[in-house]
């Protein structure tokens, strides 16, 4: 039964290549994608059930047991960024069947889009670092062609600045494995745990962490996230939806992952992240509030949230855990829908700045309350999603005494509220600078995507009860390393 932990990585894949023969037929095309990430969803959430009642679910390809073999292990931390990305996935899709255009979507931009979904997916459930290495550069390759589909200058000028610098981070991934192979003779990331737990992370263990830290910092956008801003506004509002709800999210999941199972032994680590964070959470501030540019405001916001969630890691309490979880799905979804109704007003009005925008909620009144809508979520105003994960973060930066990192933490929601209320307030409210003759037609089709993000982020405020007990059982997997290690090597640790 545990074959079917492939199918979120396999299903994508599978069909993104028969979809590169049906190139000339676009209605099969996007039935098919969406089909499949709908189906992927539904298998992520039953994989999540199953843990919940029987514990870690692990799948050894061709019957290869750890630590030889490759493996996918299912946690409920993994299974629940499975579980939102395949749905915030499919949500996209229905705006893209809307907006892409069929010119671009004749360019392989659904085949793209589910090899990058693979490429996350199998980023989440891998168990292996080098496997981890893979799903990063197939996700990366996929995000390379939706990235500067289209052709526009902007989109290949930010496409080379994207590709140089994950090229040079993939660089140092494979510096980071040849190294930590070298010194530990293993690559599956529970043996490595158990291997670091016996012979103690001594200085070279702590500088091949270090190589991981900056690696994974740069796929996440932790301080080093000056390629970000311009590559999440460049691309389609569809491609840039996608890009801010789930790239960023698999850098953070193998921080955590990385930092929570395997270099664990070192105190000086969790300070370093807890650093890093709270620059990242003032300088995406700064540049949120700098800018004028919607779409570049937005992108600011997506680094706010990495340094956000990373408070998490610094801090490493069970409560904790259990705010980032949280706050990881409110993250992929909140997002996604600020991206696109971002990227919806750059459309409807044909400017990007806010300052040359005024009354738009006359003109399109569904856009302007769920941005509304979406800006108290992202800040975190009762009862919306971003609320929970932050009270329980701040909870557990004030039980480790961490006040510094408390203090920053919250400011910068108020950095997010202020950045986004000066959208809101110039773009939507005031007088309307658009005539009923320039106003353009707000679809249906293009409504309901954006109407579903909404109601998923009201949903995971109101109904946080029922994600509960599934969100406990991430947290006490990312707490207790030794669940992993034991779901994966069993009782033999040789």
């Amino acid at each position: 039964m545990n074959n079917i932990l492939v199918l979120p990585m396999i299903l994508p894949i599978l069909v993104g290549v028969i979809l590169v023969f049906l190139r000339p037929y676009i209605r099969v095309q996007r039935v098919l994608s969406v089909l499949t990430t709908i189906a992927s969803a539904a298998v992520a959430a039953y994989c999540l059930q199953h843990i919940h009642l029987n514990g870690i679910m692990r799948l050894d390809f061709g019957d290869w047991l750890p630590p030889h073999g490759i493996l996918f292990v299912g946690d409920s931390f993994a299974m629940l960024l499975v579980l939102v990305a395949c749905i915030v996935s499919s949500i996209i899709l229905l705006y893209a069947f809307a907006t892409t255009g069929i010119e671009t979507e004749a360019m392989f931009f659904y085949p793209f889009f589910l090899f990058l979904v693979a490429g996350v997916n199998g980023s989440f459930l891998t168990g292996d670092l080098f496997n981890l290495f893979v799903c990063f550069e197939v996700m990366l390759l996929a995000s390379y062609v939706l990235l500067t589909l289209g052709g526009r200058k902007t989109q290949l000028k930010e496409g080379i600045t994207y590709v140089l610098i994950n090229v040079l981070a993939s660089w140092f991934f494979l510096l980071g494995i040849a190294y930590l192979y070298g010194v530990l003779g293993t690559l599956n990331m529970a043996h490595i745990a158990a291997r670091v737990a016996e012979t103690g992370q001594g200085p070279l263990l702590t500088l091949i962490a270090i190589i991981f830290l900056i690696v994974f910092s740069l796929k996440a956008g932790l301080l080093l996230y000056f390629w970000l801003p311009g590559s999440y506004s460049a691309p389609p509002i569809a491609v840039a939806a996608l890009f801010g709800a789930l790239l960023t999210k698999v850098g953070i999941y193998a921080l955590y992952r990385m930092f929570t199972l395997i270099f664990i032994h070192d105190p000086i680590i969790y300070k370093i992240i807890g650093v890093l964070a709270i620059v990242t959470m003032v300088a995406g501030c700064l540049g949120a509030i700098a800018y004028s540019d919607i779409r570049q405001i937005v992108s600011y916001n997506v680094i706010i949230s990495v340094g956000f969630v990373l408070t998490g890691l610094a801090v490493a309490t069970n409560t904790a855990f259990q705010g980032a979880s949280y706050y990881l799905i409110h993250d992929m979804v909140s997002k996604a829908l600020l991206f696109l109704l971002a990227g919806t007003v750059v459309y409807l009005t044909g400017r990007s700045k806010f300052n040359e925008i005024s009354g738009l909620i006359r003109n399109y009144p569904l856009v302007g309350w769920l941005f509304f809508l979406t800006m108290l979520a992202i800040a975190g105003i009762p009862p919306f999603s971003g609320f929970i994960g932050k009270v329980y973060i701040g909870l557990g930066a004030i039980e480790t005494g961490s006040y510094v990192l408390l203090a920053v933490a919250f400011l910068s929601s108020i950095g997010v509220l202020y950045s986004l209320l000066r959208i809101f307030l110039n773009s939507f409210w005031g007088e309307t600078t658009i005539s009923e003759d320039d106003q353009k037609p707000f679809q249906k089709k293009v409504g309901l995507p954006l109407v579903l993000l909404a109601i998923l982020v009201v949903g995971l405020g109101i109904g946080a009860e029922l994600l509960s007990p599934y969100i406990q059982d991430a947290a006490d997997a990312l707490a207790n390393p030794e669940q992993y290690i034991r779901a994966v090597m069993g009782d033999d640790l040789e």
